[in-house]
């Protein structure tokens, strides 16, 4: 037995353009505005956060766990935990301490 197909429509074949819009109108509409202190905090977590990830991956790649990179640095576990899910404001010298362990440089920049 065959099965029919449905009728389409013309109505149903018609597309609806949608309307493109770049990451920072997004941004702009849902969190506000450069100006705004939103967007402010928002890019401020954001970057801890991308930091975060980055420990998190490179100390992964090298197959250290979180106890193994505290000792490394003389720190416990518990703040590697924090840093790399930002979760504790950091002394750029316990960043600097990180980086060395983990055999990689930090770049700070001032825009």
């Amino acid at each position: 037995m065959k099965s029919k197909k449905p009728k389409i429509s013309e109505d149903n074949t018609s597309k609806k353009k949608m309307k493109l819009v770049t990451l920072e109108e997004t941004l702009d509409r849902y969190i506000g505005t450069k100006e705004t202190a939103k967007r402010k905090q928002f890019e401020e977590d954001l970057r801890l956060d991308l930091l975060g990830s980055s420990i998190r991956s490179l100390r992964e790649e090298q197959n250290l766990s979180q106890e193994e990179l505290g000792n490394l640095i003389g720190v416990k576990k518990a703040q590697i935990s924090k840093l790399e899910n930002n979760f504790t404001d950091v002394r750029v010298g316990t960043l600097l301490r990180v980086f060395k362990a983990l055999k990689k440089e930090i770049k700070i920049s001032f825009v």
